[in-house]
């Protein structure tokens, strides 16, 4: 009798097994079997509970509805479980990556640059130019792009913003000492407005291609590289290194408005690596939610 009743007790927890019951075929059973593959109904009756949890497999996840009643999960895809942790936390932000291996060899060539080359200067040149100064300069480039803001406003069909980008540049050129103050924004109140061609392209519904970086200039894509090179021809410096002034003078003034612009963003870069789970795929995510958003903006300008 005492070796009848575990068989009998055996029997009885396969037939209230829910997999049993459904069909499945049964678990083999080990010579001493842990409490995750005992029964439910054993374990109920060991521990005196009201519910029943059993255990699957992490691709399947069972959710109890009521007695005999069972929900699966669909299993994960086996796209999904070969993310890395960077890619699954950076998913819903993709972009085409055909040429990772280029991407990833100017990705690693920019970050040495920034850390030995850029990050260093920058920091001799912030203390030795006080931030007035710095602003000035800061000025003095931002109103030399203002020719590609008003002819992208004109080619996204917004008057009145290329109006006013051509109020800026003249009275900024003028009044503002060439553009080193920002006088439409100080004196006729006139804010500016970014617009370039990579995000008239955006408008216009041609999309991101796929991703690129570029040494020297970071995160972009075929759509935004063309926008880039089309923008470069409305700058009124590339004339002038093209034309009157010697290769050196204009990698040089290159790399001084680089250096002027990361002063005002020093540790930014930083910071971004160090909460990035994998800083290559956060940054190109980044990038394409961040271009996103601007040509929704150029949209919607009520967005901003």
């Amino acid at each position: 009798m005492n070796r009848i009743l575990p068989v009998i007790l055996l029997l009885v927890s396969l037939l209230l097994n829910p997999a049993f019951s459904a069909g499945e075929p049964p678990r083999e059973l080990s010579a001493s079997p842990t409490q995750e593959e005992m029964s439910p109904a054993i374990l109920q009756a060991r521990e005196g509970t009201d519910s029943i949890q059993n255990q699957e497999s992490p691709d399947t996840v069972v959710v109890q509805k009521g007695p005999g009643q069972e929900k699966s999960a669909p299993e994960r895809s086996e796209k999904e479980s070969d993310l890395t942790a960077g890619e699954k936390e950076e998913e819903n932000l993709r972009i085409p990556d055909p040429f990772r291996s280029w991407n990833k060899a100017m990705y690693h060539f920019n970050d040495k640059l920034y850390f030995w080359v850029l990050k260093p200067v920058t920091v001799v040149y912030t203390y030795a130019a006080p931030e007035p100064v710095r602003i000035l300069f800061n000025n003095f480039f931002d109103n030399l792009k203002a020719p590609a803001r008003f002819v992208n406003h004109l080619l996204q069909g917004k008057t009145k913003a290329a109006g006013n980008e051509f109020v800026r540049f003249v009275f900024n050129s003028t009044a503002g000492l060439g553009g080193l103050a920002d006088a439409a924004k100080e004196l006729l109140h006139i804010q500016k407005s970014p617009a370039d061609f990579g995000q008239t392209l955006g408008v216009s519904g041609v999309t991101h291609g796929f991703y690129l970086v570029l040494p020297l200039f970071g995160p972009s894509s075929l759509r935004d590289g063309i926008g880039l090179a089309v923008d470069s021809f409305m700058y009124p410096i590339t004339y002038l290194s093209f034309t009157n002034i010697p290769f050196e003078a204009s990698a040089g003034i290159f790399a001084f408005r680089t250096v002027n612009d990361t002063s005002f963003h020093i540790g930014d870069y930083e910071a971004f690596k160090e909460a990035a789970i994998d800083p290559y795929v956060s940054m190109r995510s980044a990038y394409v939610e961040n271009r996103r958003k601007a040509v929704e903006e150029q949209k919607n300008p009520d967005l901003r």
